[in-house]
């Protein structure tokens, strides 16, 4: 056999390009409320709770009743994701990245648009006439854990039980953004001979995404302070996601850059809590 038969030997390059492991856009877009806005801040006004008044007396005077107010306001913030492709890169590949780069750019966008949303669930919300004042979450909103425990089904029934004290309307969808490890602490808190057992299996296989009453979201980008992850229950409508400008994708040449390909992708968007009574978050301890 020639020595030089070694000069004849060829390298396989694959003509496809493999996304790497990642989120791929938001989770959470379909699991709040969502509304188109205009301008720099957007007010949302609320109506609150009134009490009717018995009548005492024929011929009485008409009662004056003060209905309660309320004003949210989000304050918008611009992403943007931009990348530059030479005609002399895709020359020198087998294939034309564009298509893929602008996949990537939604992909990071709507991730940014779930850590907007995580953030003002939790947060303080900007309320008032102006809404100059900050309002965060109450403690009675709060399940804390002071231990070791992870998410069990005892602290998702303490959250059922918050919305529901909070007259929150069964009928609006309820949602829960846990972390990957918080399903493995379901499992881990239910016994085989429960009868939560397989709706928690099912639900771990993702054959099901919902357990009392809660649709259940699977999320890496939920906070994590002190070896504890911060879960989020909330009603659909206690969330609101505003849309200034919605996810926006160009690919052009540039003639001041060689004709090079630009993948360009921008958003502008907002997010506030609209109730405190509508969103309880739950601590879970994961080393």
């Amino acid at each position: 056999m020639s020595n030089q038969i070694t000069t004849a030997f060829v390298e396989q390059y694959s003509n496809n390009v493999a996304m790497l492991s990642q989120q791929k856009g938001s989770l959470l877009r379909g699991a709040v409320d969502v509304e188109s806005v205009v301008g720099k801040n957007a007010f949302f006004d609320q109506v609150g709770s009134a009490t009717a008044v018995k009548r005492t007396s024929r011929h009485a005077d008409t009662p004056q009743i003060d209905t309660p107010h309320a004003r949210r306001r989000v304050s918008l913030v611009d992403y943007e994701y931009a990348d530059i492709i030479d005609n002399q890169d895709k020359i020198r590949t087998l294939i034309d990245p564009t298509s893929s780069y602008a996949q990537a750019a939604a992909f990071a966008l709507g991730r940014a648009m779930d850590d907007e949303v995580i953030a003002a669930i939790s947060g303080s919300a900007n309320t008032g006439e102006t809404g100059s004042t900050a309002t965060p979450l109450p403690a009675a909103q709060k399940i804390t854990e002071s231990s070791s425990g992870g998410l069990t089904i005892a602290k998702l029934r303490s959250a059922k039980e918050i919305l529901d004290s909070g007259n929150v309307d069964p009928s609006i969808p309820r949602y829960i953004v846990v972390g990957p490890k918080q399903i493995s602490d379901l499992l881990g808190t239910t016994e085989v001979t429960s009868s939560d057992f397989n709706t928690v299996k099912a639900l771990s296989n993702g054959e099901i995404n919902t357990f009392l009453g809660f649709n259940f979201v699977v999320s890496n980008r939920l906070s994590i302070a002190s070896s504890k992850r911060l879960c989020l229950a909330y009603a659909m409508d206690g969330v609101k996601l505003a849309l200034g400008q919605d996810l926006m994708s160009r690919i052009d040449e540039l003639p001041n850059k060689g004709y090079a390909t630009q993948v360009y992708n921008c958003m502008s968007i907002g997010a506030t809590r609209m109730e405190e009574s509508k969103v309880v978050t739950i601590q879970a301890h994961e080393a």
